[in-house]
């Protein structure tokens, strides 16, 4: 019987593909270079182009490694014994097979509702925790419209000078270059509904 970290590598050398697109979609996706995310782990260009194509198998510690530089835990990699149906996994996102980013300490916390990153669009379902915030500044995305629809509770859209105050079945779009923040001002959670184009985690 293996053990689990044993598994895991055992699961990695098995779909070695599927965690290098992995790697080189939510890696493009936060616009970070090859160049960039070898220097973060130490290794050469070489080898992460490798691990990304699934030429190289990628070990436990240098995923861990990774998923620091690229600020997820390994468990974005790894779906574990109750992984989507594979002939789903392109189409389909179940409820219960969602991936999910906790920002420690923020009181936020991401789950991706998009099959991948590769696509042209981008869903995630963001919950704030009251009193937090997607960062004490607004936040500038260059070349990626967001939108968003407030599923519970009520948050605050900071867009340029400007602070919105919306609830539940509003939504609001921030445009390109746009300076924004979103927080929950209210006494509950907050669920909203993000669609970003292009994908940008």
């Amino acid at each position: 019987m293996l053990h689990q970290k044993d598994q895991h590598q055992h699961d990695l050398e098995d779909e070695s593909v599927t965690v290098g697109e992995q790697i080189r979609d939510l890696r493009k996706a936060k616009r970070m270079s090859v160049t960039t995310l070898a220097e973060k782990i130490g290794k050469s260009v070489g080898y992460v182009s490798q691990i990304e194509r699934g030429i190289s198998i990628v070990s436990i510690p240098i995923l861990n490694k990774i998923s620091a530089a690229l600020e997820v835990s390994n468990s974005w990699f790894f779906h574990g014994e109750d992984a989507a149906d594979p002939t789903e996994k392109s189409h389909i996102v179940r409820h219960n097979h969602r991936r999910r980013l906790s920002f420690t300490g923020s009181g936020m916390v991401e789950e991706l509702m998009s099959p991948d990153l590769s696509g042209d669009v981008e869903l995630i379902m963001g919950r704030f925790e009251p009193g937090s915030a997607t960062g004490d500044v607004q936040i500038i995305r260059e070349k990626v419209e967001v939108s968003g629809h407030v599923i519970k509770g009520t948050i605050a859209v900071e867009i340029g000078e400007r602070t919105y105050e919306l609830g539940v079945g509003d939504s609001f779009r921030i445009n390109p270059g746009d300076p924004h923040k979103t927080y929950n001002n209210g006494a509950e959670d907050a669920e909203v509904l993000w669609i970003l184009s292009p994908p940008h985690y």
